[in-house]
């Protein structure tokens, strides 16, 4: 008994001494966190402080000048402040994107800069308030689609017809450039993910359904990043339709139609991309048969002869090219991955129709490449694969700087606009599709959301997320007829609010950039319109 009694106790502090090794690792990480924490929040104290002491300088300087012209700004900005906050515009925008406090702030920031650098220039100032309304570009002509001409010379349009003239893409570049610029501004949402037991919901009505014009299922959807009017959709039967929106989202026309199939096997682009200067778009294909692997639809061309061109270089060995993305910190670099295993890193040489490739891997991931994307703060390239690995390659040390893998197989990878160190990657694990993630923590999952599929268990690579222009709203199609919004501040998995989109499967619902708009594409061959209310 005694022996028996000495094995028990023996027994107990073994399995004592365990739970304390693992309180003890628990409690280290957590504390290596804080730590991390703790700095982060020092670096931007600092910077805060840098900018405090600018600003008061400014002012300072400001006053020394000449006092009273400066009250009488103020005074007027005040008033325009407050029609604004009246306006029926203003408050569809609040209820559109849901700004915390600290965008109200940094909003307020940018508009007293505007001021200063106004008085500065000008002896009477006009009081300029950036996006609220936005330059609105002249109406493209529309042109008809001729399947035997476009199967000829690609891109259908009248002799002489440019889409985008050079004088109205300079115009979209200032526009451009000046919304990449406030979207990029990085602003910390971590504190806020699973801060409220309840989400903040928004009221969508689906305002029109329009005919795709494609004549088999779409595949891609992608609004242009500098004209607010234009976005794209691709589809199986290998044309690229180029669409105006009408009348603030209530409408949309087709501008025009190009055969983009590639010259060989005529497949299809599998993925696009528009260049962030708006001037053209790059598709990618498959690189089996030694086929073309990348185009590049110019919107700028005058010339018929100068519509789709196919690049010479072929750096992918096989399989279908899944997924090009330009990078953040570069406009004139994008990434492509592919079926076989690698990831290529194209930049441009001489001109929009002249690109270089370079291998980063083709052996860190054991399968496909589904999805790659950039993270801003740093020049990482992050690849996600069928192969459950996330990774992220350091382009200026050349090797890996962040690896985790997971139970399920990742086909996409979407960082948040607002916050650099957050993103998400689409999982096939069902009601739990969607994880985000901080690149500052390794091998830690932050947050995950997931829906229940009526119609199909299985998850489908064709369905795609995007993120509200704010950061803190996911939008995803399904494999039923509906769009599912996820709110990174509620302390739950499930949706914040779902509602039926379309006849079929929805594939992507993009937010517009300005316009209180969401645009989806589905299998029904449709393209849906919904404005947020």
């Amino acid at each position: 008994m005694a022996a028996s009694d000495n094995g028990d106790e023996k027994s107990d502090m073994e399995e004592q001494e365990e739970a304390l090794v693992a309180l003890i690792e628990h409690r280290t990480k957590e504390v290596e966190h804080l730590r991390m924490r703790v700095a982060y929040y020092e670096s931007e104290l600092q910077e805060s402080e840098k900018k405090l002491k600018e600003t008061q300088g400014q002012l300072a300087r400001l006053r020394s000048r000449n006092c009273a012209p400066f009250t009488r700004l103020i005074g007027k900005s005040i008033r325009v402040k407050e029609e604004i906050s009246s306006s029926p515009l203003k408050i569809t925008k609040d209820s559109f994107y849901n700004l915390s406090d600290e965008s109200s702030e940094s909003s307020s920031d940018s508009y007293q800069k505007t001021c200063l650098k106004t008085l500065k220039t000008k002896p009477k100032p006009l009081l300029v308030i950036p996006g609220m309304n936005p330059k609105v570009s002249p109406p493209l002509k529309t042109t008809e689609y001729d399947k035997s001409s476009s199967e000829r010379k690609g891109l259908v349009k009248e002799k002489g017809f440019g889409l985008l003239p050079k004088q109205e893409t300079a115009k979209s570049q200032t526009r451009g450039t000046k919304r990449k610029y406030e979207e990029n501004e990085n602003k910390d949402l971590s504190q806020m993910i699973c801060s409220r037991s309840s989400p903040c919901t928004i009221n969508c009505d689906t305002s029109n359904h329009i005919p795709s014009q494609h004549k088999r299922k779409l595949r891609s959807l992608v609004l242009c990043p500098t004209n607010d009017q234009l976005f794209v959709t691709s589809a199986l039967d290998g044309i690229v339709n180029l669409w105006q929106i009408q009348d603030r989202g209530s409408h949309a026309n087709l501008v025009s139609a190009t055969n983009s199939t590639s010259l060989k096997q005529r497949r299809w682009p599998e993925d696009v991309a528009w260049h962030p200067n708006g001037s053209s778009l790059i598709s990618v294909y498959s690189a089996d048969c030694q086929d073309s692997q990348i185009a590049i639809l110019n919107f700028n061309q005058r010339e018929e002869e100068n519509e789709v061109i196919f690049l010479d270089d072929k750096p992918h060995l096989k399989g279908i090219i899944n997924n090009v993305m330009f990078m953040p910190w570069d406009d004139n670099c994008f990434i492509t991955g592919g079926s076989d295993h690698g990831v290529v890193h194209w930049t441009q040489k001489h001109g929009d129709d002249s690109w270089k490739p370079k291998l980063l891997h083709r052996n860190i991931h054991s399968s496909s490449v589904m999805g790659v994307a950039g993270m801003q703060q740093k020049q990482t390239v992050l690849s996600v694969g069928a192969d459950k690995r996330i990774i992220g390659f350091d382009l200026h040390t050349e090797k890996p700087d962040y690896k985790h893998q997971i139970e399920s197989k990742c086909m996409s990878v979407l960082p948040n606009p607002r916050d650099y160190n957050l993103f998400m990657v689409q999982t096939g694990t069902p009601q739990r599709q969607l994880r985000l993630f901080d690149i500052r923590l390794k091998h830690t999952e932050i947050h995950e959301f997931g829906w229940k599929q009526e119609s199909s268990m299985s998850q489908s690579a064709l369905i795609s997320q995007a993120w509200s222009p704010d950061g803190l709203y996911l939008t995803s199609g399904s494999a039923d007829p509906v769009i599912h919004i996820f709110d990174i501040r509620f302390n739950a998995n499930q949706p914040s609010q779902s509602f039926k989109a379309h006849q079929k499967r929805v594939f992507k619902a993009a937010w517009h950039h300005s316009l209180p708009l969401l645009v989806s594409i589905s299998s029904d061959l449709s393209i849906g319109l919904h404005r947020i209310t």
